[in-house]
């Protein structure tokens, strides 16, 4: 019964890997990473469809709605302490 769960998850063996990236304002982070450009193309357009969801409680919150991309980066270039955005680009009750 004792089990060890990792907190964040492992990131692919991979050396190169798609990032979807989020921007809000001038600012500019990894939301997610994923092996294949179709992975990733499907999660971007999720986190759009997110956004446009949740488009009057970003409004409320005075708050620009992140928007999303997809680009090619190297595992080597990603922050020391990365871990996955949420879909609205709050991450313990803070925007980007």
């Amino acid at each position: 019964m004792s089990e060890i769960i990792p907190l964040r998850p492992a990131l692919p063996k991979a050396d190169t890997l798609w990032a979807v990236i989020a921007f809000q304002g001038k600012r500019r982070v990894i939301a997610d990473l994923h092996l294949s450009r179709e992975a990733a193309e499907a999660d971007c357009q999720w986190r759009m469809a997110q956004v446009r969801a949740y488009a009057r409680f970003l409004i409320s919150e005075q708050q620009p709605p992140p928007a999303y991309m997809v680009e090619r980066i190297r595992k080597t270039d990603l922050p020391r302490r990365w871990e996955p955005l949420p879909a609205l680009g709050m991450l313990r009750g803070r925007f980007i």
